[in-house]
């Protein structure tokens, strides 16, 4: 019965042999076969027990934010195109409405990237699950198992934080992730699906091809809702599997060669990402943490401040709206954000939106941010990212503070217990306390149930 409803999913291709598989190559196979053989090779129960780990709390967290997103402008218009555009039986993650795969890729991906409070990676500069997700969602066989569900979901972290070093490093501009999320989908997504080695890399191949290689610093000097592409990468790789499927060619993907595949399989990306405490840009949050720290070592208020000085990395000042009209702008800044958290001593979703934005001390307080860049910080960029903190009080009084890191980097993790308050924080106005409950259970245990359990859970 689960099955049917879902009526988006695809009946599972008999597995092949490695022999036949690399048989089946041919020209199409420019990929390394240490890729193949990793995809082939990963098995859940032998995963390091960290990288079992942070895989279900990064899968809880994308689910979190993705339903607290689910009332935003940006969700709201992406998931009635989807449905009007990209028409299918397949029901949306998060949000009432069906469409096809692609189509819900679309909107799912769009969805979570509504509210800047996923997972990312700090060398890749982006994030993998904001995309990875919903397409995995999508393309999942419907007879698969929550383990090889997992088991997809960590091959996409860790083929998608290698893409993302292949790319960048071998390209001028600063893509979004959807340029390179797009090929971890293909290959992540592809191989969940059944694909032989040679329509593999026919996926791989079109998905790159195909990808946004959309320019990550536009977003930043104009927030809007087009964000860090990471829909139209999701999408754009589902489409590449469900084409290659077909028979549908694709060039030989380059980013699937470089040092960064080395350590593929013994070195773990996926115990290594970031969690963000705050729903905005990660380049703001340290300084945030500067200046909270200050607030609460001192214990002044937002009324007694006179003006605040952020020294931070280059990339952190362009995040320079001070006086939002959307919540884009809001996420997208690191002088109102700093604001909303020393008014309000918290920053989460309901403070990036709504009446809030339009708070008269807030945006008094905004107003009075100034930003510097640092040598330094911009040395350590993008592995580290540092800030520090100047406030001057109307009194005269002057505090300054260490260099801060945002909370919850791989060296300073969330414990399990906080992203789980997270969880609730960010969901309790969207689930009953007893739809969350069962989230987080079946997140948990998800290696022992079907992945549809945990799929039927996560629908509009």
């Amino acid at each position: 019965m689960l099955a049917r409803e879902r009526q988006c999913t695809f009946a599972p291709l008999p597995r092949r042999t490695k022999a036949a598989k690399g048989a089946e190559l041919g020209h199409a196979a420019r990929m390394s076969t240490q890729i193949f053989d990793f995809l082939d090779d990963l098995r859940w129960k032998t995963l390091p027990e960290a990288a079992r780990h942070w895989a279900k709390m990064s899968l809880l967290d994308l689910i979190g934010v993705g339903f607290s997103a689910r009332d935003t402008a940006l969700s709201k218009i992406i998931c009635a195109h989807a449905s009007e555009s990209f028409g299918g039986a397949c029901p949306l993650l998060f949000a009432p409405g069906r469409a096809s795969s692609p189509g819900v890729a679309l909107a799912g991906a769009m969805t979570i990237d509504a509210i800047d409070a996923h997972d990312g990676w700090n060398p890749a500069k982006g994030h993998v699950g904001c995309g990875l997700l919903p397409a995995l969602y999508a393309l999942s066989p419907h007879d698969q198992s929550g383990a090889q569900f997992l088991e997809a979901f960590v091959a996409g972290y860790e083929t998608g934080t290698r893409l993302a070093l292949s790319l960048h490093g071998s390209v001028p501009d600063y893509h979004t992730s959807g340029a390179w999320v797009a090929v971890a989908v293909a290959l992540a997504g592809g191989h969940g699906r059944g694909l032989d080695r040679a329509a593999l890399a026919h996926a791989a191949g079109i998905a790159e091809y195909h990808g946004p290689r959309s320019q990550m610093m536009r977003c930043i000097d104009h927030p809007t809702m087009v964000k860090d592409g990471s829909g139209w990468g999701s999408m754009a790789g589902v489409s590449a599997v469900e084409l290659a499927a077909k028979g549908f060619t694709g060039a030989p993907a380059l980013t699937l060669d470089g040092p960064m595949w080395d350590d593929l399989g013994s070195r773990w990306h996926m115990s290594a990402q970031y969690y963000k405490n705050y729903p905005v840009c990660r380049w703001a949050q340290p300084p945030v943490e500067a200046c909270l720290t200050l607030q609460r070592a001192h214990g002044f208020v937002a009324e007694d401040i006179d003006a605040v000085e952020i020294i931070t990395f280059h990339e952190s000042t362009r995040l320079a709206t001070t006086a939002p009209e959307t919540t884009e702008e809001a996420q997208y800044s690191t002088a109102f954000p700093v604001a909303l958290a020393l008014a309000h001593g918290r920053l989460g979703p309901d403070e990036v939106q709504g009446a809030l934005l339009r708070a008269p001390p807030v945006r008094a307080l905004a107003a009075r941010v100034t930003m510097a860049e640092d040598d330094h910080a911009n040395a350590v960029f993008p592995a580290e990212r540092l800030a520090r903190a100047v406030i001057t009080l109307k009194n005269g009084a002057r505090h300054e503070s260490e260099w801060h890191t945002a909370k919850w980097d791989p060296a300073n993790p969330p414990s399990q217990d906080e992203l789980i308050e997270k969880f609730r924080d960010y969901t309790g106005a969207a689930l009953s306390r007893a739809r969350a409950d069962e989230i987080i259970a079946t997140v948990l245990d998800l290696e022992n149930r079907p992945a549809e359990a945990l799929f039927a859970l996560i629908r509009g």
